[in-house]
């Protein structure tokens, strides 16, 4: 379920007193798949210029931003050992000092998938289980402490005819109950399917929809849960326990399926964000789980554009505003109720094709990571945007995008007063605790 800030606060009041909280980041996009980091006790501003590094780790190319449970930190890549780039690896770090822990490496074939620098899909812990999705299908339940596999499953294999997404898969697995759901369009019925988490038995499949690249998430509505999937051709709300369509909006691709940023919800309202198709906005009854559109505004191209045409990040919606990246790196305030930009600022990342922000909510405050590897404490009003602070946290690499000098295009993960991050050549991490706050854990 997603739970708001203003939940969760209160949560953690009632739990820790006047105490600092810490929480780790077990799944892509944080404890609830909303982009929201709970945690207190943080820097106001950096010291300087630079973060400085509490450890780093070699690491192999890949897309596939960190996660972090239990005191270990799980990310994955291409062997960097591996000269025939023939095997992806789950790696398993100590938070603390950034020794491995344990490594997975399986062998598989990048054939047919562009952009073929790694792994997109973050691993998803969840009872002492690590969920490792590949970028061709390749699904791996392992034990989250030792690396053993528990079961694994060959989507490539199982559905012999499937023609994979041009960029492979890159929906982070989601777990709800006894399930693991994943989208991956594959054909009969199969775009989204959910295997039994502790066997790996397919359990249901829904929608003949084309592949996308969104993550799923799970949110409430009428009193009832509800996975919201984004697929090439729809945002649909299924029921979890069994795969039923409780209701289905199109929106299916112009040119081509390339939705990559994650729904995201605020009150009665879905949206979501595309490179080549823009602004799509969905509305949900209250008293029953139907929906249907409220508006769409599709600029005239990925140059011209009129309301928010998302690349990779994923925009945040909150107070009635959406703030997003837009197709060549400008930040944008909307109006939610019409789609209409309030203001565009140039100044957080460098305006280039595809560029890109991953922006996480912290109280009143967005911490902002670009892909110049540079990390933002800012403000976000319909006002402007506001930043408070900016540092270097990583260095661009060009595995990823082999253009303006490399990118950093993975989110990163925010977990016990640290940040997380990598680039195609190694993982950091870096402190980002206030040090004159105490901390009651």
């Amino acid at each position: 379920m997603l739970i708001s800030a203003r939940c969760m606060c209160l949560i953690v009041s009632l739990c820790f007193g006047t105490g600092l909280f810490a929480e780790d980041w077990p799944q892509w996009r944080g404890r609830n798949r909303d982009g929201v980091w709970h945690e207190t006790g943080l820097l106001e501003k950096f010291p300087d210029a630079t973060l400085k590094l509490k450890w780093q780790t070699p690491l192999g190319p890949g897309y596939s931003g960190p996660t972090v449970a239990d005191g270990r930190v799980y990310v994955m890549d291409r062997d960097p050992d591996d000269a025939g780039g023939l095997f992806e690896r789950v790696l398993c770090l100590d938070e603390q000092t950034g020794e491995a822990v344990w490594s997975h490496r399986y062998r598989t074939s990048y054939q047919g998938i562009s952009y073929t620098a790694g792994p997109r899909a973050s691993v998803t812990v969840d009872n002492g289980r690590a969920f490792a999705l590949g970028a061709t299908g390749h699904l791996h339940c392992l034990d989250a402490k030792s690396g053993a596999v528990a079961w694994e499953c060959n989507f490539r294999q199982r559905f012999r005819n499937w023609q994979i997404a041009e960029w492979g898969i890159a929906a982070a697995p989601l777990v709800v109950k006894d399930l693991v759901i994943l989208l991956l369009g594959c054909p009969d019925g199969a775009c989204v399917v959910a295997l039994d988490s502790n066997t790996g038995a397919e359990r249901w499949r829904a929608l003949d929809d084309r592949a996308g690249y969104s993550a799923p998430i799970l949110m409430e509505q009428a009193g009832q849960p509800v996975v919201v999937a984004w697929t090439g051709d729809s945002v649909a709300g299924l029921a979890p326990a069994n795969g039923d369509v409780l209701w289905r909006v199109a929106f299916p691709s112009r040119r081509m399926p390339i939705g990559v940023a994650t729904p995201v919800v605020e009150n009665d309202r879905v949206f979501v964000s595309s490179f080549y198709d823009g602004s799509f906005m969905v509305q949900l009854e209250s008293a029953s789980t139907q929906a249907s559109k409220l508006w769409a505004i599709c600029g005239r191209s990925e140059q011209r554009t009129e309301s928010l045409h998302c690349m990779i990040s994923t925009p945040l919606m909150m107070d009635g505003h959406i703030y997003g990246v837009d197709s060549y790196g400008q930040l944008r305030c909307l109006d939610a109720n019409t789609g209409q930009r309030i203001w565009e600022d140039l100044t957080a990342t460098p305006p280039a094709r595809w560029s890109n922000i991953h922006m996480v909510r912290q109280a009143d405050r967005v911490w902002m990571f670009n892909e110049r590897g540079e990390l933002i404490i800012a403000r976000l009003s319909p006002q402007r945007f506001h930043e408070i602070s900016r540092a270097k946290l990583i260095e661009p690499t060009t595995a990823q995008l082999n253009m303006r000098q490399g990118v950093c295009w993975s989110h990163p993960a925010f977990a016990n007063r640290h940040v997380f991050a990598r680039n195609d050549v190694q993982i950091v991490c870096a402190s980002l605790a206030d040090p004159a706050a105490s901390v009651s854990d």
